[in-house]
């Protein structure tokens, strides 16, 4: 008789999970409290504008390759994924612009523009030696600590992790150019982290980009979702929206299954929630157990920042955007100590703004562009009173337009918005977070919490918070490992 498996909530890293137990022969069921499946990848429309809701930049799609192909599913014959370039073009407040390109020549070039003296092309072999040495380890494995970690490295290689730096002094050594340290440090907002906090091993993300490149999903990136939820269905694995959670059932030390908010109770041999971690323990987990472990996991893993949302249609095209664009902040130190230390937006934010009508003219009506607007804002957790998200979508407009993107106000004729308070309303994540736990060096190492429970035989979890974080690849690269895990645990092998 097969073993039972339930999955609280069907984002992409429970969706992730689910087509791998399927695959190892578990009877699985989703419980999805929301309508859809996707979790913050979701999607949604009006007046001819299409927008994706959540992720809109697509990296390391070998992980998305090796979960279907784990389930003897080709990725092409359920998504068309096509590379982007340039790209970034990303914006100074001083008027310099640079784009990000996937070809080493027309970078080098590019930089020019900003310095003759930084040494990119080592910067891009140091990022390189730790993704490849991450293959072997972080990639593959649903680690724990530094203790998990050395039993992949030898010393030489956990080294070459340049374990005494940050992200921005890992930087700093190879450029010394304000222009570039800002460029290459935000990319360890793939995974939501404070670049001067976060360790270095996390500037593995320059290569993940500027080599592997960056992709997109013809159709927009709702559409990895659809392919996961199309896969599932072919392994006949259940899934119920519109079912929130009441609790995971426990007897004695170990999950027996998970109550349904109906009332109904589905027994299971493994419980894996998508649902963070905290949130899991602080909400579903009935005894005093789960709270007091929430609170002692609060202390090393803090949520990743959260964000403001702009989903705004407009009856013009901008010439000077390209699919992916970055308006950095003129003091990025200031910027992300608001973010993570003071509690507060920034008052100069970062702004991303995607423009997926740019490489795919389904997004948008003729003559007109789709624009994703995210800016970056503390987690609710560290907020200390209510945020005016009126008063702050103007500080937004107000430096979009101020930097070029003119009369935008005047432009829009579809808005839609998504805050802190959304996020955490929809989808549960602490804080209102989008990216799970943040990579502190001092605080966490880097680590994410433990994807098998310390409380419960049984209970598992995906997603951000656990290992490897945050991001379209992490997610799903999580529900892979913790298959993996719960195979390790549930379904030894005899020797």
């Amino acid at each position: 008789m097969k073993k039972q498996a339930v999955v609280i909530g069907a984002g992409l890293a429970g969706m992730s999970a689910a087509i791998r137990l399927a695959g190892d022969g578990y009877n699985v069921t989703m419980l999805e409290q929301n309508g859809n499946v996707g979790g913050k990848l979701n999607q949604r429309s009006g007046q001819g504008f299409t927008f994706d809701t959540g992720p809109s930049i697509l990296t390391m799609p070998w992980v998305l390759e090796q979960l279907f192909t784990s389930v003897h599913r080709r990725l092409d014959d359920y998504l068309e994924i096509e590379r982007i370039e340039p790209q970034w073009r990303t914006f100074f407040e001083d008027g310099t612009q640079l784009d990000v390109k996937g070809d080493l020549p027309g970078m080098l070039e590019e930089f020019k523009k900003v310095s003759d003296q930084a040494d990119f092309v080592e910067l891009f072999s140091y990022s390189k030696k730790m993704y490849d040495l991450c293959l072997d380890s972080f990639y593959k494995y649903s680690l724990e600590d530094l203790k998990d970690l050395k039993k992949y490295h030898t010393m030489s290689e956990l080294l070459k992790m340049d374990p005494l730096n940050t992200v921005a002094s890992g930087t700093k050594k190879h450029l010394n150019n304000k222009y570039l340290e800002q460029l290459f440090n935000y990319m360890v907002m793939y995974v939501g982290s404070n670049p001067y906090e976060a360790p270095a091993v996390f500037n593995q993300m320059i290569y993940v980009q500027m080599g592997l490149g960056i992709y997109y999903v013809k159709g927009g990136m709702y559409n990895i979702a659809r392919a996961m939820k199309t896969v599932l269905d072919e392994l006949r694995v259940t899934v119920h929206v519109n079912t929130p959670v009441e609790r995971v059932v426990t007897e004695g030390k170990r999950a027996i299954g998970v109550e349904a908010k109906d009332g109904t109770f589905y027994p299971a041999d493994v419980v894996v929630s998508n649902l963070e971690v905290i949130p899991t323990y602080e909400r579903l987990v009935a005894d005093k157990k789960g709270p007091k472990q929430a609170k002692k996991l609060n202390q090393s893993f803090v949520p990743s920042v959260s964000g403001l949302v702009l989903l705004l249609g407009v009856n013009r095209e901008y010439k000077d955007l390209k699919h992916h664009n970055f308006f950095f902040s003129d003091d990025p130190e200031r910027e992300f100590a608001q973010m993570f230390k003071e509690g507060v937006p920034p008052e100069d934010p970062t702004i991303y703004v995607g423009v997926s009508s740019k490489s795919d003219a389904s997004q948008a009506p003729e003559g007109k562009d789709n624009l994703f607007v995210l800016t970056h804002v503390p987690p609710l957790t560290k907020q200390g009173g209510k945020t005016d998200w009126d008063a702050y979508r103007e500080v937004v407009l107000d430096k979009l337009e101020r930097m070029g993107v003119t009369d935008l106000r005047e432009a829009i004729e579809f808005e839609y918005r998504f805050t802190p308070e959304d996020l955490q309303s929809l989808y549960g994540p602490n804080g209102g977070s989008i990216y799970g736990v943040a990579a502190d060096r001092k605080k966490n190492g880097g680590f994410k919490i433990p994807s098998k429970s310390d409380l419960y035989e049984g209970l598992y979890f995906v997603g951000g918070s656990t290992h490897p974080g945050g991001g379209v690849p992490m997610v799903t690269l999580s529900g892979q490992l913790t298959a993996d895990l719960i195979q390790k645990h549930e379904n030894p092998v005899k020797a």
